[in-house]
C-alpha cells in the first residue's frame, strides 16, 4: 500500500490521531490538498465544507490535548453520499429539485458518526435519486473511476467509492437498495457493506422532493472503506441500538477456516463475463489452497435465480420514487408474499452453510454510457445484454434483506478492480465482514489506484 496516511484504513488513522503521530487538522489538510489536486479529474467530492471541517478538526485536536474522552472515530475527516441529509451542508439527492436544499438536521447515521467524533468535509456524487449504476446528474456531472477515467465508478454510491479508493477521505457512507454500495465498491477496488435490512436507521434518505422521508422497503445505509476492520468499526457506530435484533448480531471467532462456504459464481439466468468469472473463481481457488476445504461450488438455494430476480426487481422498482412502475396494494402484497418464500429458501440454505460467495456485477467496470436516458446495453462475453440484467445478483440478496459485504479480490485483464459478494444469513453481518477481510487479504487486499490513471 502506498505509504501515505490518506490511503491508510481508518482504524490506523484513528490510532495515529490518538497517539498524536498526526493531528486531525493535519490529516484534514492532506485530504483537502488531495481533493483540490486529484478530484478535478475524478469529480467525486461535489459539495465541500472545508472551513467548518477545519474548525471541527481544531476542536478534535484540542480535545486530545486536554485528555478528554474520545469517540470511536475521533478526529476523522469524512465524506457522505449526497443522498443522505447533513445539517447545514447542501444535500441534493442528485436532483435539480433539491439543488439548494440545506437540511436543518442530520440523518440519524450522520448524527451517530458525529457523536463518535468524525466530522464532514464534503458530499459525494451520485445519479439522480440514486437510481442508476452510474454516478451522473445534471447538477454535478459525472464521476470517473480513479482506476481509469474512461469508465464509471459504479452506482449509485459512485462518488463515495471513488473518493475512498482515491485516498480523498477516511471513509464514506453510502446507500443500497439494489446494489448501490456493492457495485461501486466492486468497481473501485474497496470494501463495502450492505447491512441486514433494519439494523441501521435509514431515514434522512433523499429519494424525492417530498419533505417527509420515511424508511424505504429494503433500502439500507452502510459504510464504504479501505478495510474490513473499518467496516466492522463503522457498523458498530451506525447500528440501530434500540432494535432487539441488533443486540443479537452474530459474533464470529477468529477461525475463518471453520466456516461452511459455498460459491455460486455464475448461472444460466445471469451469465457472468469471463473477465469477472476468472478473477472471482481464482479467489475461490486461493481460498481452497490455504486449507479451506469446505468450499462447495455446487450448492445453491432452492429457487430459480431468474424468477427470484424478476420478483425482486419488481419490488425494487416499486420502492423507487423515480420509477414508473406502480403496483396496486394487492399486487405488492402478493409480491411480498413471494419474497417471504424467497427469504425462507435463503434461511434453509443458511442452515447448511455460513457463507455464500457470489458475483456483484455480470461485467467489469464499464465505459461511461449515455446518461441518464436511452438504451444502455452491456457486453457480456461479447454479446449485448440488457442494462438491468446486471442487477440480478444484487437484488436477489438485497430484497431478501440479507447482509452482503463486498471485498476486492483482483483485477480484470484491463487492470480494473473486481469485487465479490460475501453473503450470509440475516443478522450475520459480523461474519460476512470478517470473512470478506480474510478472503481479500489472501488475494492482496485493498490497493490504491494508479497515481496517473488512464483516460486523461
Amino acid at each position: 500500500m502506498r505509504d501515505d496516511i490518506c490511503f491508510w484504513p481508518a482504524y490506523r488513522q484513528i490510532a495515529a490521531i490518538r497517539d498524536r503521530t498526526i493531528g486531525s487538522r493535519e490529516l484534514l489538510e492532506r485530504y483537502i490538498a488531495r481533493i483540490e489536486t486529484h478530484d478535478r479529474q475524478i469529480n467525486s467530492v461535489v459539495t465541500r465544507d472545508f472551513d467548518n471541517a477545519r474548525r471541527a478538526a481544531d476542536q478534535a485536536d484540542a480535545a486530545i490535548a486536554q485528555g478528554r474522552n474520545l469517540g470511536a472515530l475521533h478526529g476523522l475527516p469524512i465524506t457522505i453520499k449526497d443522498a443522505i441529509e447533513t445539517k447545514g451542508i447542501r444535500s441534493t439527492g442528485g436532483a435539480v429539485e433539491l439543488s439548494d436544499h440545506i437540511p436543518d438536521c442530520d440523518a440519524p447515521v450522520v448524527a451517530a458518526l458525529k457523536n463518535a467524533g468524525a466530522y464532514i468535509m464534503g458530499k459525494t456524487n451520485l445519479p439522480r435519486w440514486s437510481a442508476d449504476m452510474q454516478a451522473y446528474n445534471e447538477i454535478f456531472g459525472r464521476t470517473n473511476n480513479p482506476w481509469n477515467l474512461k469508465v464509471g465508478p459504479g452506482g449509485s454510491s459512485g462518488g463515495a467509492a471513488a473518493a475512498v479508493s482515491a485516498g480523498l477521505t477516511s471513509f464514506d457512507i453510502g446507500t443500497d437498495i439494489g446494489g448501490s454500495i456493492r457495485f461501486p465498491a466492486a468497481f473501485c477496488g474497496v470494501f463495502g457493506h450492505k447491512p441486514s435490512f433494519g439494523i441501521v436507521p435509514s431515514s434522512g434518505y433523499l429519494d424525492s422532493p417530498e419533505s417527509v422521508r420515511p424508511e424505504l422497503d429494503a433500502n439500507v445505509i452502510g459504510p464504504i472503506a479501505r478495510s474490513a476492520e473499518d467496516l466492522d468499526i463503522l457498523l458498530t457506530v451506525l447500528l440501530h441500538w434500540e432494535r432487539p435484533l441488533v443486540a443479537d448480531l452474530e459474533e464470529v471467532d477468529g477461525d475463518m477456516g471453520s466456516l461452511r462456504v459455498a460459491a455460486w459464481l455464475t448461472d444460466a439466468a445471469a451469465p457472468v463475463d469471463a473477465d469477472v468469472f476468472e478473477v472471482i473463481s481464482r479467489a475461490v481457488d486461493v481460498l481452497s489452497s490455504v486449507g479451506h476445504t469446505t468450499v462447495d461450488r455446487t450448492a445453491r438455494p432452492t429457487f430459480d435465480l431468474r424468477k427470484a430476480s424478476d420478483l425482486t426487481r419488481t419490488l425494487l422498482m416499486a420502492a423507487l420514487a423515480s420509477s414508473n412502475v406502480e403496483l396496486s396494494h394487492g399486487d405488492w402484497h402478493e409480491a411480498n408474499r413471494e419474497r417471504l418464500k424467497l427469504r425462507m429458501a435463503w434461511a434453509e440454505f443458511f442452515a447448511e452453510y455460513d457463507i455464500i460467495l457470489m458475483p456483484v456485477c455480470v461485467v467489469p467496470p464499464f465505459p461511461h454510457l449515455a446518461d441518464p436516458k436511452g438504451d444502455k446495453p452491456l457486453m457480456v462475453n461479447g454479446k449485448p445484454t440488457e442494462y438491468l440484467e446486471a442487477l440480478r445478483w444484487t437484488t436477489t440478496v438485497g430484497q431478501a434483506y440479507l447482509p452482503s459485504t463486498v471485498a476486492p479480490v483482483g483485477l480484470s485483464s484491463r487492470g480494473l478492480p473486481i469485487g465479490i459478494q460475501v453473503v450470509g444469513r440475516y443478522g450475520a453481518d459480523r461474519t460476512t465482514i470478517r470473512f470478506a477481510g480474510f478472503l481479500s487479504e489472501l488475494c492482496g487486499g485493498y490497493q490504491p489506484p494508479p497515481a496517473n490513471p488512464p483516460g486523461h
